[in-house]
């Protein structure tokens, strides 16, 4: 039976679903209690208390599937899981231990609290994170990320995940363009004409990440402590990752940013350059790449500005993207002539 979305009967059933679930993992472990935690818009994330379990495991993250939803796409946190277990010990990819998992209705994942920051530079109030400190936490997420792309996807347990060619990343995001209202996406029918007339020679895939940026990492002092928010991971181009990173770089403008005030953030050319060094590879057709970046941030954003609408909930950053939305596509268009 699928329970509702309220919040008291949620966490009264994930209490008593961790409570048996912990014992695949700690036949000893009792839970002593679960509490909400700041989450996303594709899952709900909780904190459960346990007793009988190792120092440092005494506080664990549920990243609960929506309930009353289908646990597939972005909502598949069995799926989100499974990557995480097989991106565990790999060198340089730091993510959060996957520690147990229930698939009843609906699904969660236990994985360990990791300590950190989460912090978009772009995204906060300048001064939140020293400028310093942005500069070493990009470069690192960089290293990282290159790490991340080293990982062979024939040499773990997702080798039988489907590839995504780029046709299929541009015909994701024009899916979520005709799920909005028609001020939301005037115009993108004449960028994904565009973007599939110019498509780039493909690579050979990785697993990426999809949504790659600072404020999908926990971090502590200069250094991620983990990769986090994995809803949209997929073997594809290596190519989505690096210019959807340099999208939240000062000079990229971005249209949600809350100053035009320097954060810190290293320049576009600078994280190419570190990201290439580290992977040892070149990157080619990287304009193709950001006006594709442009597109799905586009489409991203109308779909958060529907939502908003819907729920009633249109703040500040919803009226700074609105008018920026026809701009992004119109940009993109620019990077493909």
């Amino acid at each position: 039976m699928s329970i509702a979305a309220s919040s008291a009967e949620l966490v009264r059933d994930l209490a008593t679903r961790t409570a048996t679930a912990v014992r695949d993992w700690i036949p000893e472990a009792a839970v002593r209690g679960v509490e909400p935690l700041t989450g996303g818009t594709s899952s709900l994330t909780y904190v459960a208390e346990l007793s009988g379990v190792p120092a440092g495991y005494e506080r664990v993250v549920l990243k609960v599937a929506p309930p009353g939803l289908a646990p597939v796409r972005n909502r598949d946190v069995l799926r989100q899981a499974r990557l995480m277990r097989a991106l565990a010990g790999r060198p340089g990819v730091r993510v959060p231990a996957v520690l147990f998992c229930d698939a009843g209705a609906p699904p969660f994942v236990a994985m360990e609290l990791v300590p950190g920051q989460c912090v978009e530079p772009v995204l906060a109030p300048r001064g939140t994170v020293p400028a310093d400190r942005v500069r070493a936490r990009a470069f690192d997420a960089v290293r990282m990320l290159a790490a991340l792309h080293r990982v062979e996807p024939r040499d773990t347990s997702l080798a039988a995940e489907p590839l995504v060619p780029l046709a299929a990343e541009v015909d994701r995001w024009t899916r979520a363009f005709t799920t909005v209202p028609d001020d939301l996406c005037t115009g993108h029918e004449t960028v994904a004409d565009r973007l599939h007339a110019t498509l780039p020679a493909p690579v050979a895939p990785v697993i990426t990440h999809g949504d790659y940026r600072l404020g999908n990492t926990l971090c502590e002092a200069d250094r991620v402590t983990a990769l986090i928010d994995w809803e949209i991971w997929a073997l594809g181009d290596p190519r989505i990752d690096v210019t959807w990173l340099t999208f939240f770089t000062d000079e990229a403008r971005h249209p949600a940013s809350v100053s035009d005030e320097p954060t810190g953030m290293p320049g576009k050319a600078e994280l190419v350059e570190a990201y290439q060094e580290a992977r040892g590879e070149r990157l080619w057709d990287l304009a193709w790449f950001e006006a594709l970046t442009k597109y799905k941030e586009s489409a991203a954003t109308a779909l958060l500005i529907k939502r908003a609408r819907k729920t009633g909930r249109f703040t500040e950053m919803h009226r700074r993207m609105l008018p920026a939305l026809p701009v992004l596509l119109d940009e993109a268009l620019d990077l493909l002539a």
